[in-house]
């Protein structure tokens, strides 16, 4: 002991108590405590604790990359496998709705997708469609395997890019028990179809150069040529749509995420942009919620809408405002219907409730 604390350690461990916490490492990770916090990691598993609730990072295996997640356990059994928008990383992307999830009881798999955020695999900042997909099937079976979790009630939820692609996993992975599409993009080329209207011609020309230029020199191993996610029309940049210039107070107000790099891969924006996940509607066979706000300049309503309609029993929400109004002044509306449909069909037993 000295005059700073306390100090313990043997061959496998370390520990040190000071005034304002406790320090422990062992051969797998650390541990600390402060206060009202604690933070907890070993090769695979990170752990907060806050004055308002807990989640731990942990991390799955995809065809030889891990894939980082926040891991809300809940208390009611069911679980909702989350993710961000297009290259737009867990904290932002689901933050807001993750917690009022968790509040609910629900446990929640957050997770970043390959090549972004907090997630292994080279190069950084690049979108695939097919290797999303497998993320998302490798983080449904992860989730299945929590400790505290049914694997018979698990739901997906999903906005913008990603929300697209519920409509495929909806209506080819049974292990799901229900699915939320928020303000999903539909139909990828009616989208940029829409996107080119607030854009100027030489800008188009420049981005889509660089597009070509990225996905040739992908070829020869060079490393991405960014674009970032939102502009100003006449900007090099994936959307500048009315909407898009929302992103920020919706996904990260005042920089609360200083750590999320707001570029993508000039290549995965031109790939995505032929993409059609809507069609895969009609073969939908389980619980299908569709959240669509009527001014959405970004993904579109009208191609949402028509999906919904073709999902046997689906459920559409239509709520006012642009393609980010559940981050902002519609976020109780959304959270309401969300909630409502999560808990009638995971917690049947319970009548719907919580």
């Amino acid at each position: 002991m000295d005059g700073f604390g306390e100090r313990e350690t043997d061959r496998n461990r370390e520990q040190e108590i000071h005034g304002y916490g406790e320090r422990e490492t062992d051969g797998y990770g650390e541990r600390e405590i402060h206060g009202d916090r604690e933070r907890e990691t070993d090769r695979s598993r990170e752990r907060e604790i806050h004055g308002d609730g807990e989640r731990e990072k942990v991390f799955f295996n995809v065809r030889g990359t891990w894939c980082a997640a926040w891991h809300y356990p809940g208390r009611n059994g069911a679980c909702v496998i989350m993710a961000g928008g297009f290259a737009v990383t867990k904290e932002p992307g689901t933050d807001l709705f993750a917690k009022r999830f968790w509040d609910s009881g629900f446990s929640v798999l957050a997770f970043d997708y390959r090549h972004l955020g907090e997630s292994g695999g080279q190069p950084r900042q690049v979108v695939r469609i097919r290797e999303q997909l497998a993320d998302w099937d490798a983080a449904i079976g992860f989730a299945a395997r929590l400790p505290e979790v049914d694997a018979a009630r698990l739901a997906i939820w999903a906005f913008s890019a990603s929300g697209g692609y519920v409509f495929p996993l909806a209506a080819r992975d049974a292990r799901l028990a229900a699915a939320i599409a928020q303000t999903p993009n539909a139909d990828n080329l009616a989208a940029s179809r829409n996107a080119a209207r607030f854009q100027k011609p030489a800008a188009m020309l420049r981005f889509t150069a660089r597009g070509l230029l990225d996905a040739a020199g992908s070829l020869a191993g060079r490393p991405p040529r960014l674009v970032p996610l939102g502009g100003r029309p006449g900007t090099v940049a994936v959307l500048t749509t009315p909407d898009s210039g929302d992103s920020g107070a919706a996904l990260n107000p005042g920089g609360r995420y200083p750590d999320w790099q707001q570029e993508v891969a000039a290549r995965s924006a031109l790939r995505l942009g032929l993409w059609r996940p809507g069609r895969w509607a009609a073969r939908v066979r389980r619980p299908l919620q569709v959240v669509v706000c009527d001014e959405d300049r970004s993904a579109l309503a009208r191609p949402a809408v028509r999906a919904a309609r073709r999902a046997p029993g689906s459920e559409l929400i239509e709520l006012p405002g642009g393609h980010y109004a559940p981050f902002l002044d519609e976020h109780e509306e959304a959270v309401a219907a969300e909630l409502a449909f999560l808990r009638r069909h995971l917690l049947p037993a319970s009548g719907g409730r919580a």
